[in-house]
């Protein structure tokens, strides 16, 4: 058990002995008020308090063992209701069980030393035994949604914490300095070699900026419009790599309707040159496949693998591209798709797939 379950469990039985003897304090005196100070009286009051007591621990330890919190509100009532009628008997029974005897044994005193059990009067200790325990249940069914609703929207709300963490450390990656200096440094030497280059590298450098700042709000894009930015992105890195990176496409004209996250097909481009193109002094070929199957769109971008191991590629971009699917890195398929990226020989493949 965790140090977080013991303390919660340890909390329980705290605030559990508190109601009951709470309960116990209020039959006695009402037990006095009504019925005379009887030495039975205490005893009864005793035995229902200390049956409730554990039998309410039960019915919480039965309860959260076989998940009845999980279930729809008719299936937790009727099974909560069960277990209420079964320990409000039990309770009664065992209260007799020790009550009869010490009254044959003159232990304790009750008026006339008998004890009222004709089948009214056992209805009667039965339900009201079943009243108090079924308001325990209530309360006690009652904290345990609220602490889950409380839960749950902390949860939700760490979760949207990270994924705009996530967005913006996405986002400073895709204008990394060394991406934004070579591309200026570049710029620079074909404004005076070739003018017309120039102006061409300016509106495709504009492009992948405007699309980094645009697209990070998490709404998904088709692949036609990824595509276009993929393009403007690798028109800025081919003149920066020049005859070391060549590029091949397969992409089919009925996936471009299809959607998919914003930047992960960029994410897994500029993934490919960094950790792929980059690393080998002669470069390599990049092949984007895109295809729709069926229900659902499938990207495989493939380069030349590292030749350190160590440099995977498992970077912030991937991180982000893994959340917006719903993935951790334990898991690699969610209900939205999955994404797995591993070496192949000489080469390294991502593929991604999104349900459509």
């Amino acid at each position: 058990m965790s140090t977080t379950q013991a303390a919660r469990s340890s909390g329980f039985w705290w605030r559990n002995s508190a109601v009951w003897l709470v309960y116990l304090g209020v039959s006695l005196v009402l037990g006095f008020s009504y019925g005379g100070h009887w030495s039975g009286i205490v005893l009864i009051s005793l035995m229902v308090s200390l049956c409730l007591w554990v039998g309410s621990a039960f019915i919480r330890r039965w309860a959260l063992g076989h998940d009845w919190l999980q279930r729809d509100l008719l299936g937790l009532t009727w099974r909560l209701l069960l277990a209420v009628v079964i320990v409000a008997a039990a309770t009664q029974v065992l209260t007799a069980a020790v009550l009869l005897p010490a009254l044959a044994w003159d232990w304790v005193q009750l008026p006339g030393q008998r004890a009222n059990y004709r089948p009214a009067a056992v209805f009667g200790y039965w339900f009201n035994t079943a009243i108090v325990l079924s308001v325990w249940c209530a309360l006690w069914t009652g904290r345990r949604a609220l602490l889950r609703a409380r839960h749950s929207e902390m949860a939700q709300l760490r979760a949207e914490a990270q994924r705009a963490t996530l967005e913006h450390q996405a986002l400073r990656a895709r204008l990394n300095p060394h991406f934004v200096f070579n591309a200026l440094n570049n710029l620079r030497a074909l404004i005076n070699e070739d003018p017309a280059r120039a102006r061409d590298m300016v509106t495709h450098l504009s492009s992948t900026l405007r699309h980094a700042l645009v697209h990070t709000d998490g709404d998904w894009v088709t692949v036609a419009e990824e595509w276009r930015v993929v393009q403007d992105y690798l028109a800025v890195e081919a003149i920066h790599y020049e005859d070391r990176l060549r590029v091949r496409t397969d992409i089919d004209p009925a996936a471009l309707s299809a959607r998919l996250p914003p930047m992960a097909l960029q994410l897994l481009v500029e993934n490919a040159i960094k950790h792929g193109i980059a690393v080998h002094p002669g470069g390599g070929e990049l092949t984007i496949r895109v295809h729709l199957d069926g229900g659902w769109l499938r990207v495989e971008v493939d380069n030349p693998a590292p030749h350190d191991a160590s440099s995977a590629g498992h970077g912030i971009g991937l991180t982000y591209l893994r959340a917006q699917l719903g993935l951790d890195e334990s898991r690699s398929a969610s209900g939205r798709g999955t994404f797995l990226l591993e070496r192949q020989g000489e080469r390294m493949m991502a593929r991604l797939q999104v349900r459509q």
